[in-house]
């Protein structure tokens, strides 16, 4: 699933026009205050519900992106992939490193028969 061009560029348009709104209301370029907003009954309304949709239509957007990353049967990462491969190797090794203690414990060379209890120390 790839996002169109047009897609990605009003997402970024809108991202930067909401970072110049920020950036006027920190520098005070422009401010609202409280109280004509609270007075204003409709304008507080209308700004409530644009956010809330705003935030319902991100939030929607953003599990669909997941869901579909979760459901497509792509495979795995190369990452993923080299951390399997990591993971069987030092499965590997714990083997052989289990096997060579296992030898050592029992006093045989790695060529050697096992010692019986009859050969005397």
């Amino acid at each position: 699933m790839k996002a169109s061009r047009v897609a990605v560029l009003l997402w970024v348009a809108l991202i930067l026009i909401l970072l110049v709104v920020e950036l006027a209301e920190i520098t005070h370029l422009f401010t609202l205050p409280l109280t004509n907003a609270l007075s204003d009954p409709l304008s507080f309304v209308v700004a409530l519900v644009f956010t809330t949709l705003l935030a319902l239509v991100g939030a929607i957007f953003i599990g669909v992106y997941v869901s579909a990353r979760l459901m497509s049967p792509t495979g795995f990462t190369p990452f993923e992939e080299e951390m399997l491969r990591m993971r069987s190797d030092l499965q590997e090794i714990k083997r052989d490193l289990a096997e060579l203690h296992g030898r050592a414990g029992n006093g045989t060379a790695e060529g050697d028969p096992p010692k019986s209890s009859e050969d005397g120390p």
